[in-house]
């Protein structure tokens, strides 16, 4: 069974900082793509970031570009994402999301965390 269950959100100042982390079970990062999408009310998922390890490939939404990092710790299973610098137009609800192979934007993600908040205050 995989799990994938986020942690590190919460309400922060615009221009302050966050940690989202991952704990996975189930997978192996050697074959998903795994990593961070968000949905605000009336929208679908938007990817933030993805990893894809077997090709060596880290996929950022333009609008978070210099601003987000993904990382990975494989030993532990997690996967972050730090978030500086951060604007109200992020407050999002992030979800962790993996899938075998590999991924390109507008491909789906096979396995979902429950979700959690981000709100970015003026």
């Amino acid at each position: 069974e995989v799990r994938l269950v986020e942690s590190g959100g919460g309400l922060v100042q615009v221009g302050g900082s966050l940690r989202l982390s991952c704990v996975s079970s189930g997978i192996s990062f050697d074959d998903h793509a795994i990593g961070w999408f968000r949905q605000v009310p009336g929208k679908g998922h938007e990817p933030v970031s993805v990893i894809v390890k077997s090709d060596d490939i880290e996929y950022y939404a333009d609008s978070v570009k210099g601003r987000f990092t993904i990382s990975s710790d494989d030993a532990e299973k997690t996967v972050y994402l730090q978030m500086n610098s951060l604007k109200p137009e992020d407050t999002a609800k992030y979800y962790c999301a993996a899938t075998p192979g590999a991924w390109v934007p507008g491909f789906g993600m096979d396995y979902w965390g429950a979700g959690i908040s981000v709100t970015v205050s003026s």
